[in-house]
Order: structure tokens, then sequence, then C-alpha cells
């Protein structure tokens, strides 16, 4: 079982361009630094999410670190865009059907 947080998985991640990893990056640095300043002074709650930010961190770095060697395809719309160009694509794409009859 994977460890980190479900809406941080790697094919949600991997959607994403390299704006909103990093923006998703700083997200989480500072989630990391409130979790520790909670553990410190003795307030956090949940001590296991430290682990899973962690994860998530190491996660958002690799799939940088593969896009900057070429391992991981660049991608250049956000994730959300994506979901509506591929509609789009199969609605152009019948109606170009409908023209050739």
């Amino acid at each position: 079982m994977a460890v980190g947080s479900k809406e941080l998985n790697i094919e949600a991640l991997d959607g994403f361009d390299n704006a909103r990893l990093t923006e998703e990056l700083q997200k989480a640095k500072a989630e990391l630094f409130n979790l520790r300043f909670q553990a410190a002074t003795g307030q956090i709650e949940n001590t296991g999410r430290i682990k899973v930010v962690k994860r998530d961190i190491a996660r958002i770095y690799t799939i940088l670190r593969e896009r900057e060697l070429g391992i991981r395809e660049n991608v250049d719309v956000p994730a959300d865009d994506v979901k509506e160009s591929k509609k789009k694509t199969k609605k152009s794409k019948k109606k170009a059907e409908e023209e050739d009859k």
C-alpha cells in the first residue's frame, strides 16, 4: 500500500504541468513546516501526516526530475483542460465523419 495523499497520486501529478507541480510543492512544504511546528510544541494530532506529506514532496520532486531528464513527458496543458480537450477532439472527429458521409 502506497503512503501519500489520495489527491496527489502519481496519475494525478502526471497530469499537472510544471507550474502546477511547483505550486503543489510549495503547498506541501508549507504544510510540512506547520506540522513540524505543531510537533515541536506538542499540538499535533496526527503524527502520521508528517510521513504522508514528506512522501508527497518526494513524489513531486521525482516527477519534476524525470521530466527534466526526459524520462517522463512534459505536460503543456493543466490536467483540467486535458479532459475538456479530449471531449472536443471526440466531437470534432464525429463532425468530420458526418461531413464525409
